[in-house]
């Protein structure tokens, strides 16, 4: 097959998929737009311009790129920042554009060196706490849309430190309009899920507000001006701020900071995708592609972005397979830009508050939090500063102290274990072959309908990508897999969850699983997540190949 025939070897799939991503990604590239200085056109030219070319030159087939909330609570002090210093927007757009420039530059650098592997190092913990406050900072900075008001300045600070000033600018008809909003979000799936409950409420709440309330009742998107309608204004003005090196330590600074943010944000969800398609995706080549998609962006001032979960996971699910699906995708809104651009400045911010508000929701990992009490209290302590850093002081901040934090708590208890580890049978008693001496007789009675997957070491942050990659690797027509965890020393919260996905992954292809030698912190941390008994029960946890013959013999 060449290129073209790949290119449109889908197309009923890619082209539904890419219509419904595109249709879901309109209120969010509004709300996102809306959230900072530049209004909702820079989200909607963002999601068009990195739509489109990262979907053509990126690594994942089915991603679908565009304004992100992890991207725009960043772009969102940027752009404030610069208006502030600078006097205004037209002042500081040479300054905004120049840094969108430079993150895609950098980024489709990181991808050009090959680094786009060092997304599995980063640990569970400091992603849960990094994406737990991402939730919490759109929540918190939407509250004032919620009621009527104008967001203060200082992002989540400013929103807290000014929460008092809420009774006196409450805006009764926004109330109304963001807590419908929410219900309809909420509410519709319940009822069908043909129809995408965000673009459902978008809709149907900003008819009702254009049609029954009074026009200057309620903060509208055009009460930063009209949308344009045309095709945007590419100007080189940027050029000029780059000769100005205080300028440029501000626009580098800011530029690296979005570069690994959008580098991280796109990485993890091209992993979900793959996770969903069972495919494989070039890291290296999605960073390029980000890169190009955010260099783009920032030419025609929209806002950067990244490769977006939800919107990736529902191209995929309604038949997207291939890069046309996200190209359709940009290509539905810029058709909605230009048809429509003006009808969009209608629509109420209070919907868009809604909006927010519902994504901040998603955002949070509840799945982390819930289990905050069970995993290693120093992975608790990680999760719960990462999460206020990210909040209160600085993204990159929050990850790099986060990773810090990590790699200190893996070398000490790595540490600890190997000091007490002395039972542990030495290397010479396997076989070089794979197949461990106590094996044997258990792999020749029962042949090829059992699969045993060695683990040794310390099941961490550190190695699950290379689990996960071996775990793929277990035959179809297995019925049984035995995870031996004898020699399973520690297992931290990244290594909890992967072996989750493992078993769950088993059960879901109708192979039984069964432990052997799980026992000490392994065994402790399974149970405190209910790994065991909820997945793999107690009488499938087994102490010798004894045990595990006898068990398979009665099955078999």
């Amino acid at each position: 097959m060449n290129n073209n025939q790949v290119f449109f070897s889908n197309i009923k799939g890619d082209f539904l998929g890419g219509i419904t991503a595109g249709i879901v990604a309109l209120p969010l590239a509004l709300a996102f737009g809306e959230q900072t200085e530049l209004g909702a056109v820079a989200g909607l030219y963002g999601a068009i311009a990195l739509g489109i070319v990262a979907a053509l030159f990126g690594g994942t087939k089915t991603q679908i790129s565009g304004p992100t909330a992890p991207m725009t609570v960043v772009a969102a002090v940027l752009i404030m920042e610069a208006v502030k210093e600078l006097g205004g927007i037209q002042q500081a757009m040479p300054v905004i554009i120049a840094s969108f420039i430079l993150t895609g530059i950098i980024q489709a650098a990181l991808g050009l060196l090959k680094l786009g592997k060092f997304i599995k190092y980063i640990p569970y913990p400091v992603i849960s706490g990094f994406m737990s406050g991402i939730g919490v900072i759109i929540i918190v900075t939407q509250i004032f849309p919620f009621f009527g008001a104008e967001s203060p300045a200082g992002g989540a600070l400013g929103t807290i430190s000014n929460i008092h000033r809420i009774p006196e600018l409450v805006n009764v008809y926004s109330v109304g309009i963001a807590i419908a909003t929410v219900l309809i979000i909420y509410a519709l799936p319940f009822v069908t899920k043909k129809i995408p409950a965000t673009l459902a409420a978008l809709l149907l709440i900003s008819l009702i507000a254009y049609y029954f309330i009074p026009d200057d009742a309620f903060l509208k998107i055009n009460s930063k001006g009209d949308l344009p309608t045309g095709l945007p204004v590419i100007s080189f003005d940027f050029l000029k701020v780059l000769t100005n090196p205080k300028v440029l330590v501000r626009i580098i600074e800011y530029s690296f900071t979005l570069a690994a943010l959008g580098s991280i944000d796109s990485l993890l969800t091209s992993v979900i995708a793959d996770n969903v398609t069972k495919t494989k995706h070039d890291s290296n080549r999605e960073l390029i592609g980000q890169g190009l998609g955010n260099m783009v962006a920032g030419f025609i001032g929209g806002l950067p972005g990244a490769g977006a979960t939800m919107r990736t996971v529902i191209n995929i699910k309604s038949g997207g397979r291939g890069r046309l699906s996200g190209v359709v995708a940009g290509l539905l809104l810029a058709g909605i830009l230009l048809g429509l651009g003006r009808l969009v400045g209608h629509i109420p911010n209070a919907v868009l508050a809604g909006i927010l508000i519902t994504v901040g929701v998603g955002i949070i990992d509840y799945k982390g939090l819930r289990h905050i009490r069970s995993i290693p209290r120093a992975e608790a302590v990680i999760m719960i500063i990462v999460l206020l850093l990210t909040v209160f002081v600085d993204l990159l901040v929050a990850v790099g102290a986060g990773m810090v934090l990590a790699a200190f708590v893996f070398m000490k208890e790595t540490a600890d274990i190997v000091e007490g580890e002395s039972h542990l049978k030495p290397l010479k008693d396997f076989k070089k072959d794979g197949v461990w001496d106590d094996e044997k007789g258990l792999v020749e009675k029962l042949g090829d309908k059992v699969f045993i997957k060695h683990i040794e070491g310390p099941l961490f942050f550190g190695m699950v990508a290379s689990f996960k990659n071996q775990i793929e690797l277990i035959p179809e027509d297995v019925s049984f897999v035995i995870f031996r965890m004898d020699r399973v020393s520690y297992v931290d919260q990244s290594g909890l969850y992967a072996m989750e996905e493992a078993v769950t992954d088993m059960l879901n292809r109708k192979v039984q699983v069964l432990f052997w030698g799980l026992k000490g912190q392994p065994k402790i941390m399974f149970e405190k997540i209910d790994i065991v008994p909820d997945l793999v029960s107690e009488k499938l946890c087994f102490d010798s190949s004894e045990e595990i013959e006898s068990f398979l013999e009665k099955k078999m």
